[in-house]
């Protein structure tokens, strides 16, 4: 895929996604270290919640009934702001919440039960590292509110090469790293706009590169040779012999074996009729690297 195709390719999700296509049935559990879990459907307000305020981002406080109060200020490089009634703050290296409860409780004083909304506007400058099967990886500037497909946007778009798995890592304050794995056929195909999280600075984007793997079909089929196939893919038995072509005017489908090496080396022959996977009755056979498949002539 080109380079400019591959950016309009991230360009077109990025639209598809502000449009808020969400499929039924997304939910699922996404692995964070230290035991943790977060469903995908969540994955963008774990992030938002996550994240640490520092200097230069720029907020927008609201406190219900006191009007005057509202302010949208930046964070000054010492991770401070300064706000009417009670003066300079140090909010840098807090979360959104912990930052909503330290300003509601320095204005118990003057409102009981003081409810302050914080909305980060604008999250700070800062470096994401972006590496793997991206056009150009490498460390990129996080200016402002970045979602994941924008910063990879930025890097050029997607390799061929690249998995169909890529994983977003973060440093927390706990000094542990969490991860979420991002299906990239659900994000930008399926349009799942919650996999499309915020980037926060520090951030690592790995893109994976997708193993080639080789599969070869013979016998009675229109094209045999090797097939060059991405692991992630997992291409079955009907699939690679329609790659190959699909079977010749003498090919037998009773006839199909399929040469495999076990764990130990030795090697297995699996015998399969592809009449039964075609009616349905046998469950296709997902390939695996090294796979030879061999289609017999028919007799008659």
């Amino acid at each position: 895929m080109e380079r400019n195709q591959q950016a309009a390719l991230c360009l077109l999700a990025i639209l598809i996604l502000t449009i808020g296509v969400l499929p039924a049935g997304s939910q699922q559990a996404v692995p964070v270290s230290g035991g943790q879990e977060v469903n995908q459907v969540n994955a963008r307000d774990y992030f938002i919640r996550e994240y640490v305020i520092g200097p230069r981002d720029l907020l927008e406080i609201k406190v219900f009934e006191l009007p005057e109060f509202d302010q949208t200020v930046r964070v000054s490089e010492d991770g401070s702001i300064t706000l009417p009634l009670i003066g300079n703050i140090q909010i840098g290296g807090l979360t959104k919440d912990k930052a909503e409860k330290k300003l509601s409780e320095l204005l118990e004083k003057y409102i009981k039960r003081a409810q302050v909304s914080i909305f980060i506007k604008e999250y700070q400058s800062s470096r994401v590292a972006i590496i793997g099967a991206v056009e150009k990886p490498g460390m990129y500037e996080l200016v402002g509110r970045q979602s994941l497909l924008q910063m990879i946007s930025q890097a050029g778009g997607f390799k061929d090469t690249a998995a169909n798995e890529i994983y977003v890592l973060r440093e927390g304050q706990d000094g542990t790293t969490a991860s979420i794995n991002i299906d990239l056929e659900e994000l930008l195909i399926n349009g799942n706009q919650n996999l499309n999280i915020p980037i926060q600075a520090n951030d690592v984007i790995n893109v994976p590169v997708d193993k080639q793997i080789n599969i070869y079909v013979f016998g009675e089929v229109k094209q045999p040779g090797a097939l060059q196939v991405k692991m992630s893919k997992k291409i079955t038995l009907l699939q690679a012999i329609a790659q190959a072509g699909g079977l010749s005017e003498n090919a037998t489908k009773r006839g199909v074996t399929i040469k495999r090496r076990d764990k130990s080396g030795q090697e297995v022959n699996i015998s399969v009729n592809l009449n039964d996977i075609i009616k349905g009755k046998k469950k296709d056979i997902p390939l695996q690297e090294g796979d030879v498949v061999i289609v017999k002539q028919s007799i008659f």
